[in-house]
């Protein structure tokens, strides 16, 4: 089971059903559950991870704010931005968190490095940055050995939002897209390259592309 990779296409979602087909799925697999990316854009929310303080959000308005189980602060999700849900047995992959984390970020660093731009993690502050900007968030849970949660790539969006917070619990941090990188122009086709690339990295051999949630795992959708 540990090659085989199901990546589900989900389109535009509310965030709430999402986490809870998230802890669902992570809460009802076994020793034989394949392996699943969820890949997807958000509905406009804030989302405030277990070390979010208050202070961090500074005039939210009319964007919901939604206090979560993933690792991190605060961050915000909306459409033009790609989300991939990272639904994996780490244990049976035999990898730690930490290289869990280093694998997502170098996915990001690599896709980018394929469009000619120069991305790089900060051991300091989870994420992918270009010139200091950051690019794409991320923040992870791990239960009964399984990872949930994932990446926030900023594509093709509307980045105002980030200004009504300290993003990732840094104040005045800067945040930039592909879009005005020269990287890749749409969700699609930036899902497709970070899909490809990430499956690669962690040697799964088998992928099957799926659209739509597995019935079991989503009370609403």
């Amino acid at each position: 089971m540990s090659s085989k990779l199901i990546i589900r296409h989900l389109g535009r979602q509310p965030y709430e059903p999402v986490w809870t087909a998230m802890q669902n799925f992570t809460d009802n697999r076994d020793e034989h559950t394949t392996d699943e990316l969820w890949v997807l854009e958000h509905d406009p929310v804030f989302t405030q991870g277990q070390a979010g303080k208050e202070e961090h959000i500074l005039a939210p308005g009319d964007i919901p704010i939604v206090k979560v189980d993933r690792g991190g602060q605060v961050t915000y999700h909306g459409p033009g931005q790609l989300v991939v849900y990272f639904l994996l047995d780490i244990r049976r992959k035999k990898m730690g968190v930490r290289q869990l984390v280093n694998a997502i970020e170098d996915t990001i660093v690599a896709m980018m490095a394929d469009y000619g731009v120069e991305a790089a993690a900060r051991p300091d502050a989870p994420g992918v940055y270009v010139n200091g900007s950051k690019l794409c968030s991320l923040g992870l849970r791990i239960r009964k050995g399984c990872s949930f949660h994932g990446l926030a790539l900023n594509v093709d969006m509307d980045l105002s939002p980030f200004l009504r917070i300290n993003p990732c619990g840094y104040a005045g941090m800067q945040m930039v897209q592909c879009k005005d990188l020269n990287g890749p122009p749409s969700v699609n086709e930036a899902a497709q390259q970070v899909t490809q690339i990430f499956a690669k990295l962690l040697g799964y051999e088998h992928t099957t592309e799926e659209t739509g949630f597995a019935k079991d795992y989503v009370q609403a959708s």
